[in-house]
């Protein structure tokens, strides 16, 4: 059964994400220094900008850089940095063409744990521990992804009603609090920092 998420907010793009485990891993790549809807519409622009129904590693890999950068540029830009967010999703892609055949899903798919799914998301290019570990909570928390210990590996994103990151979101009311939570972060952050 495939998931119906709710991250960028906008139906057609939602429904890409639900329906693509390769347009949820790019839309959490570009989900940095963007509002995350943003971010996570990102992969549909791109795919419609292609001119396909569905995202596909081999091809994006296979795109010339400069012409795959260029699209990602087009007004709207998917991103803030197109350019270099174009040679991040790019560097995605050939990784998971040359380690998982280019099917996203063969990361978690068969898993032994919770501390191995972390360790290859956290081993994509442009995934950092928390990108992972927000990766790995949304696979648990949404796409019924949970092997033994993953919201363990998955860190304080793994909690149950954490409100903390896109694994929370699944209507407005809860990106509303997901909102607040991060805000109540930075505050803190600034007062102790």
């Amino acid at each position: 059964m495939k998931p119906d998420l709710h991250l960028s907010q906008r139906p057609e793009a939602d429904a890409l994400l639900s329906r693509s485990p390769l347009a949820l891993l790019i839309g959490m790549l570009l989900d940095q220094q963007v509002a995350l809807e943003w971010a996570f519409a990102g992969p549909y622009t791109i795919a419609r900008r292609m001119g396909v129904e569905d995202l596909d590693a081999h091809e994006i890999a296979a795109r010339d850089p400069e012409a795959f950068a260029a699209l990602l540029s087009e007004k709207p830009a998917v991103h803030r940095y197109p350019g270099s967010m174009a040679k991040r999703v790019q560097a995605l892609c050939r990784y998971l063409a040359e380690h998982y055949d280019g099917d996203p899903e063969k990361i978690w798919r068969d898993v032994p744990d919770g501390k191995e799914l972390l360790k290859r998301l956290n081993d994509l290019p442009g995934y950092g521990k928390q990108k992972a570990q927000i990766f790995l909570a949304l696979l648990g928390k949404q796409l019924g992804v949970q092997p033994n210990g993953w919201r363990e590996a998955a860190g304080p994103y793994g909690e149950k009603d954490a409100f903390r990151s896109v694994a929370d979101i699944t209507d407005q009311d809860s990106l509303e609090k997901v909102r607040a939570s991060k805000q109540a972060a930075k505050q803190a952050a600034k007062k102790n920092g």
